[in-house]
């Protein structure tokens, strides 16, 4: 099975800022060695949880020091009334038929 190297946030929201926390949220440039990411959000907007896949732990650590992702944090400040993240080491798991 491939291993996944795996950067997961959570924050939760100022009320009412999921879209404009959502427009400063996307970094530009993309960061090299991302492969996959993905965004989920409460019913009510004020929880968003993003999980990113990288392909190496280096990669995402490089990303996590760089100028653009302080520039991105600093972007979605004003939005985060908390946050919670941290790398994770993984595989899918495979369900059986039935």
């Amino acid at each position: 099975m491939q291993e996944h190297f795996v950067w997961v946030t959570t924050r939760r929201l100022q009320p009412g800022t999921l879209e404009d926390f959502e427009n400063a949220w996307r970094p530009a440039p993309y960061p090299s060695g991302l492969l996959r990411a993905f965004a989920y959000w409460s019913e009510d907007g004020q929880q968003i949880t993003g999980v990113s896949f990288w392909d190496s732990r280096e990669a995402c650590d490089s990303w996590r020091g760089s100028e653009s992702e302080a520039q991105r944090r600093e972007a979605m400040a004003p939005y985060v009334v908390e946050e919670e993240e941290d790398f994770y080491r993984g595989r899918e798991l495979t369900i059986p038929e039935r």
